[in-house]
């Protein structure tokens, strides 16, 4: 079916989940004069919070940072559970009306600059009709975050077809899944692999987590006594502002000491694990990474309930690799075999760096590959473009809060200069980038040449530092000499347009 026409938006926001509900209560807030709206492909709030149903599916950070600036957490758990940060993020939705202006079950497929209108055209598909929509826009916000939703990771396992037990990615969890009383492998030593053992140990008749090889894990409290302290003494906004900036210092600390000391950092975090395990458990075998603190993301545990579990008996860790499926099990390198009635393959995640969408400007489509990104939220030649990464060191929404904010910024500077176009410019040297993300992972590892580069210094570089970037995005000047304006339609080659330029009916 032919693409059809049907609005004109000053903003429009990609994704309807923690990055782009917050995107769109911040234009709400500070920018009241733009119209906007949100594309979902899904039918519902919440984007990864509401794609991720496997069982314990909770926040790996802190719900006092993971939360939006704008809107206090105050339930009491500080690690949250899946359903609750679902229901946080549609009732910040709600609270802003921002609700109302979601288009659910639309797909975003391309986007357009069109120089000579300093507008985008925005294709969206909307499976369940069939129907291709087009709606145009000044300024484009991609807040779909970094990763595949219809597909997971899952390496191609020999002998998979053999196993006459059920295999399950968490990604896409069966509503109909049993596994009381059963014997459950879990592949995987990530996020999701440490929170489904002790989650599915409850029901099971026992968990094995099978990994390759072992993840630095930390146990937190899963309630913050200080923040219930605060809570009582100050007011709630107080509170919580206090609380924030106490965990991101704490987080911060934690990063920077691993960067500088990792041999100290290794030895305090297996200390840390030994203090939870029995004197007899093998904490090098399984809890003693080859690289370095934050190489990888940091696994947090809310009150050390995977080594409760692993301690009680109901849960273990195998450390090896795997020969192959059986009709049983898997058959490890080592010779082992691993009885098992239910797979699970924590595998992790495709990486998909704004939905797949592609990009063209007057015409041209654009590799994303061959971009650099300006302050990790802009990408060099996307005239009034934005998306939203996260950290990888502390909360998603730290970033997604500055990013948002100084969108908001950019978006009034513009207004009060009379420019309608804004685009980052490149650094001149191609030896001045570095690879998007700093992380050994193995699902950026995998990404890495489709992402965006970096530069060596700012604005082009990536810092993972939140107190930093909040002095460079709240505080910062927006004409900083890495971003050309133009008063009319176009894409500057360099420099700022001058007041000449010609304007755009």
């Amino acid at each position: 079916m032919s693409a059809q026409h049907h609005e004109h938006v000053d903003v429009l926001i990609v994704g309807a989940g923690l990055s782009g509900i917050g995107a769109a209560c911040h234009l709400r807030r500070k920018c009241p004069g733009k119209t906007f709206a949100i594309l979902e492909s899904r039918d519902a709030i919440g984007g990864t919070w509401d794609l991720f149903r496997y069982p314990g599916v909770r926040s790996d950070s802190d719900m006092f940072t993971l939360g939006y600036s704008f809107k206090p957490w105050l339930e009491a758990k500080a690690i949250a559970d899946g359903p609750s940060i679902r229901d946080y993020i549609i009732e910040t939705a709600s609270d802003h009306g921002v609700d109302e202006a979601i288009r659910f079950g639309h797909r975003v497929t391309r986007a357009e600059w069109s120089s000579r209108d300093a507008r985008w055209t925005v294709t969206a598909a909307r499976p369940e009709t069939g129907e291709t929509v087009q709606i145009t826009c000044d300024f484009l916000f991609c807040c779909s975050g970094y990763y595949r939703y219809d597909e997971g990771y899952s390496p191609d396992f020999e002998g998979a077809e053999d196993f006459t037990g059920r295999i399950v990615h968490p990604q896409h969890w069966p509503e109909d899944l049993k596994y009381d009383g059963k014997r459950v492998v879990v592949i995987g030593s990530g996020a999701t692999a440490v929170t489904l053992v002790p989650a599915m140990s409850e029901q099971a008749a026992h968990v094995t987590m099978l990994q390759r090889s072992p993840t630095y894990i930390l146990s937190v409290p899963a309630r913050d006594p200080i923040a219930n302290v605060l809570r009582r003494i100050l007011p709630e906004k107080a509170a919580y502002s206090a609380v924030r900036w106490k965990n991101v210092v704490i987080a911060t600390a934690l990063f920077q000491a691993s960067r500088r000391a990792p041999r100290l950092m290794k030895r305090l975090l297996r200390s840390g694990v030994r203090r939870h395990l029995p004197s007899e458990y093998e904490v090098d075998r399984h809890f003693k990474p080859s690289y370095d603190p934050w190489d990888q993301r940091l696994c947090l545990v809310p009150d050390g309930d995977l080594f409760k579990s692993i301690s009680a008996g109901r849960a273990s860790i195998v450390t090896d690799r795997i020969e192959r499926f059986t009709a049983n099990g898997l058959r490890l390198v080592s010779g082992a075999e691993l009885p098992a009635d239910v797979v699970i393959t924590a595998t992790g995640l495709n990486v998909l760096l704004m939905g797949g969408m592609s990009v063209a400007i007057d015409g041209e489509d654009i590799d994303l590959s061959k971009t650099v990104a300006y302050k990790g939220m802009m990408l060099s030649g996307l005239p009034n473009f934005a998306l939203t990464v996260g950290y990888t060191n502390l909360s998603w929404t730290l970033k997604a809060d500055l990013v948002a904010d100084y969108v908001c910024r950019l978006l009034n500077h513009m207004n009060a200069s009379g420019y309608m176009v804004c685009t980052p410019r490149a650094p001149s040297s191609p030896d001045d980038v570095v690879p998007f993300l700093d992380l050994n992972a193995g699902y950026v590892l995998r990404a890495l040449d489709d992402l965006p580069k970096q530069g060596r210094s700012g604005p082009w570089r990536l810092h993972q530092n939140y107190p930093r970037d909040v002095r460079v995005f709240k505080g910062g000047e927006i004409e900083d000499g890495a971003i050309d304006f133009l008063r009319g339609g176009g894409v500057a080659a360099s420099g700022t347009a001058d007041a000449a330029a010609p304007a755009v009916a």
